[in-house]
């Protein structure tokens, strides 16, 4: 029985051309080890030299995302460093391109601060991202953010798509979204 059931799960991801899964808890060393083993899994899929960089580049701000701002914490949230926080995050391929999927629960307080932030990135151009993410490279910090305030314009510069997200209940937490961002490199 307990293979019968990995088997099943090895055969959605293998059908759906998952080359890399995770879920789980989030933190500087986890994501040190999954560097690790997304380089070498890159190697082996035949990726090219800007695109391996790309893809790096977005699986480290989807996660530096999950473990700043995941609402399922380990960690307390007063605590800066070492934060270990609940996410999912894959990699697949789709013809001649990857794709990256990244979700982790949010107060349901943040999703309009969130898609805030990523509508207007639908209808920009490669352009006017450069520009953005310039721009926001000169300016300070916005005061709800972890990071530079960087992250959605990185993910939206690096990809050859508009980035899709969405949000859904969670549910097996009521009063929690699952918010999801998928990334076409």
């Amino acid at each position: 029985m307990l293979y019968q059931e990995f088997n099943e799960f090895w055969d959605v991801a293998r059908k759906r051309n998952i080359i890399f899964f995770y879920a789980g808890y989030f933190s500087q060393h986890v994501v040190s080890a999954i560097s690790e083993t997304i380089k070498a899994r890159l190697d082996t899929a035949g990726a090219a030299g800007p695109t391996r960089r790309r893809i790096f580049s977005s699986f480290i701000e989807m996660s530096q995302n999950i473990m700043h701002y995941s609402s399922d914490s380990l960690t307390p949230d007063a605590q800066d460093d070492l934060q270990m926080r609940r996410g999912s995050f894959c990699i697949g391929t789709r013809g001649d391109s990857f794709f990256l999927l990244c979700a982790n629960p949010v107060s349901t307080e943040n999703v309009a601060r969130i898609g805030s932030r990523l509508e207007p990135l639908h209808t920009m151009t490669m352009e006017e991202i450069r520009l953005a993410y310039r721009k926001a490279l000169r300016e300070d910090t916005p005061a709800d953010s972890k990071g530079a305030g960087l992250g959605f314009l990185t993910l939206a510069r690096d990809a050859s798509e508009p980035l899709e997200f969405e949000f859904a209940q969670d549910p097996q937490e009521p009063g929690s979204t699952i918010f999801c961002i998928k990334a076409i490199i």
